[in-house]
């Protein structure tokens, strides 16, 4: 069975935010502007998303 993934978007800068916001950034994986990375869907990369939905966009669900 394939793992249910998703595809999330930097769509802001991190610059004049909070430093927690910088950091859950960086766990995702992003660090400049328009990056992508496909994740594994679970509820702590959903969570991260949501902490921080001015940053990042759901670009796609796979699986």
């Amino acid at each position: 069975m394939a793992k249910k993934t998703i595809v999330v978007k930097q769509i802001a800068s991190p610059a004049r935010r909070p430093d927690i916001q910088r950091q859950t950034l960086i766990g995702l994986g992003l660090n400049k502007m328009h990056k992508t990375r496909e994740l594994e869907d679970t509820p702590a990369v959903r969570g991260m998303v949501n902490k921080i939905p001015h940053l990042v966009q759901i670009i796609e669900e796979r699986g």
